[in-house]
């Protein structure tokens, strides 16, 4: 079993797992499955097959688990763990008007 939190740690996409619990108690992780969308929690487990959403203040990525690591794998071997459905840049300023 991986929890959320170490699986957004080790494959890179945040950065810090402290950040990663942060993220899903603020409602910026969502899994997606068959049944709809759901806010995810940090300790809750990941499956092979999953879609994950992760919004950051510059960022909306969606990616499909594909592997999950045992440990930490070095940096080249991450991307092998995910794969990218979408990605999308936000301008954290949009919304601001002078």
């Amino acid at each position: 079993m991986t929890r959320l939190d170490m699986f957004l740690k080790h494959t890179g996409l945040i950065k810090q797992r402290s950040q990663a619990k942060r993220a899903c108690d603020d409602g910026r992780v969502v899994l997606i499955g068959p049944s709809g969308e759901k806010t995810a929690k940090a300790s809750q487990a990941v499956h092979v097959g999953e879609r994950v959403r992760i919004e950051t203040t510059t960022r909306r990525i969606e990616i499909e688990v594909l592997d999950l690591p045992e440990r930490a794998p070095a940096r080249s071997e991450r991307q092998r763990f995910y794969r990218i459905l979408s990605e999308e840049q936000i301008d954290p300023f949009a919304d601001l008007s002078f």
